[in-house]
């Protein structure tokens, strides 16, 4: 089976262990009848992932613009071009001018720092909680974090701020209460062991009601340095999100240290960014813990497409206007109720995600179709073959819903495509079903 010129070449371009396992499987429904000996190849060929991964690509009709089950932010084009530049050879640190050793990663340091009027320094690790980690150890080993009780969060996946913090051997010493903290509380809590004061940005969630907190400004009149952790990665004001923490404006109130990610709402590569002063950044970027919390070229490639290229997939779906999305949503319908399909037009609100924009409604259009196709969208035997991609929405009220704000208007014909092929795909089953009523009471028919 191997020598077959398509499996060759499949070699060639998969290795041969996902080869080898598709000729095995194609081999046991040979041996158990399902089908004839002289099929094996070619089952064994049609069973070929499209790539050297498992991963299947997904068009994210749920509404949740940044999903965190889904990968987060979709990169730009400029930003999949700059990875396929990094993936060879590239002078990731090296100077080709001199032919020394070079700064690493300074095209895109630099970009981030350019974008970041307010920021004396800039440093990138590998994700917003290392970020914090880095920040913790080098600056709060073995002394104290003065935090608000109300913004000691969790986030997804049981992950807790004051967990990842005690871990680098950092105290908490918190302050006020759950719903409301004064300035008073902080500057009660200042003493001689106090590293730095932590204000966290409550990113999934809002309080609401007989409430108070402190601003980065006031906390930093205090005399200590001031981290924040604004977490959505905004790097500056965003008239969408007009209540939305941003980096810029942050380090200009008096934060010291400002931590964020790379993969929310800058719509970059999962990355923790670190802005602020010079000579804190020059401690944490000095400190041996941040060459195990370094990224890689691929990293450092993407952030700086992302930074100095095109608006990202995230930010014009932020920009979005509800009337864009209704005409595409309009034209869809029609080429779908033509097609025989159920399709209805109907109004949703979409959200940011991702731990940005909490309690924000984005108005936008969905595609109300169905609720039996949302398997055959999601999981039919052509997305694995990657003849398309998955289409992944959600169910209210007994109907699937695609959310029109979190698809990318050159999306829309593949999602037009993947939403008939799954309808044939039900329909079919539906005719064999059919069928076997029929064989097992002919009355029936």
């Amino acid at each position: 089976m191997l020598a077959d010129p398509r499996l060759i070449t499949a070699r060639e371009r998969l290795g041969p262990v996902i080869v080898k396992a598709a000729v095995a499987r194609a081999q046991d429904l040979a041996r158990s009848g399902v089908i004839g000996p002289a099929g094996v190849a070619d089952t064994a060929v049609a069973s070929l992932p499209p790539a050297a991964t498992s991963l299947i690509p997904v068009i994210n009709a749920t509404g949740v613009l940044v999903h965190t089950n889904l990968g987060r932010a979709p990169l730009s084009d400029a930003a999949r071009e700059a990875l396929l530049t990094a993936a060879g050879c590239a002078d990731l640190e090296f100077d080709l001018e001199s032919g020394n050793r070079g700064r690493r990663g300074a095209g895109a340091v630099s970009a981030l720092a350019r974008a970041v009027p307010a920021a004396g320094a800039v440093h990138v690790v590998n994700n917003n909680a290392a970020a914090l980690v880095l920040a913790a150890t080098a600056l709060a080993a073995g002394r104290e974090i003065i935090v608000s009780r109300g913004e000691l969060i969790e986030i997804g996946d049981r992950f807790r701020l004051p967990d990842l913090l005690q871990s680098t051997g950092a105290r908490l010493r918190e302050v006020g209460t759950t719903n409301r903290t004064s300035l008073e509380d902080y500057r009660r809590a200042i003493g001689p062991d106090t590293a730095f004061i932590l204000k966290v940005h409550p990113s999934n969630f809002r309080i609401e009601g007989f409430s108070a907190a402190v601003g980065v400004g006031e906390v930093a009149s205090l005399g200590v340095l001031v981290v924040g952790d604004i977490g959505s990665g905004l790097l500056r004001p965003h008239p969408a999100l007009p209540d939305e923490p941003d980096a810029d404006s942050w380090l200009a109130a008096g934060a010291g240290l400002v931590t964020a990610s790379g993969d929310k709402l800058l719509g970059g590569p999962q990355a923790g960014l670190l802005l602020g002063r010079a000579e804190t950044i020059t401690l944490l970027a000095r400190h041996p813990l941040a060459r195990a919390l370094r990224v890689d070229k691929l990293t450092l490639a993407a952030l700086e497409a992302t930074i100095t290229g095109p608006a990202t997939p995230v930010q014009l779906a932020l920009a979005a206007t509800p009337d864009s999305i209704e005409d595409r949503a309009m034209e869809l319908a029609e080429r779908l109720r033509a097609a025989g399909l159920d399709c209805r037009v109907v109004p949703a609100d979409s959200v940011v995600g991702g731990g940005g924009g909490p309690g924000v409604k984005l108005p936008s259009t969905a595609l109300s179709l169905p609720e039996s196709l949302t398997t055959d969208l999601r999981s039919a035997p052509a997305i694995r073959r990657g003849e398309r991609p998955a289409v992944v929405g959600r169910v209210e009220g007994g109907r699937l819903l695609l959310d029109l704000r979190s698809v990318a208007p050159a999306d829309d014909d593949r999602l037009a495509t993947a939403v008939l092929a799954a309808a044939v795909l039900a329909a079919a089953r539906s005719l064999r079903v059919s069928a076997n009523a029929c064989h097992r009471d002919r009355r029936s028919c």
